[in-house]
């Protein structure tokens, strides 16, 4: 997992313009809004890369690399998370949050569920 807090790439009167992936290809962007508690993810993709912007909000975001141990850690707005293929990572909403996902390879759309794998023994747990 790489987590890069972005800044603008534009700055004037009428607000900021940054830019979220630049010469990456994707072939999804998703909106994902959670609740505070709610957990998103415990899976990992073969082959596919994600990337999640978030938006607003902060969450935790566990992630685990094939044999490694589970990494934690606080993202919030302006962060860029990617994911690699075969990296295991979970999401949990400290707050109300939004982020935008992106994805490059087969986990799209209606192929979504093709490279997707969930966990046996998940990263995370619904928070009350």
């Amino acid at each position: 997992m790489k987590v890069t807090h972005l800044k603008p790439a534009s700055r004037d009167a009428r607000g900021l313009i940054t830019d979220i992936l630049d010469g990456v290809p994707v072939e999804c962007v998703t909106i994902l809004s959670s609740k505070r508690g709610a957990v998103r993810g415990n899976h990992y993709h073969k082959k596919t890369t994600q990337y999640a912007y978030v938006v607003k909000g902060r969450f935790r975001l566990h992630t685990q690399t094939p044999g490694g141990r589970v990494r934690s850690g606080v993202v919030k707005a302006g962060d860029l998370v990617t994911t690699p293929p075969g990296e295991r990572h979970a999401f949990v909403a400290l707050v109300d949050s939004l982020l935008i996902a992106c994805a490059h390879g087969p986990r799209a759309g209606r192929s979504y569920e093709s490279d997707t794998f969930r966990l046996e023994a998940p990263l995370a747990r619904q928070r009350p």
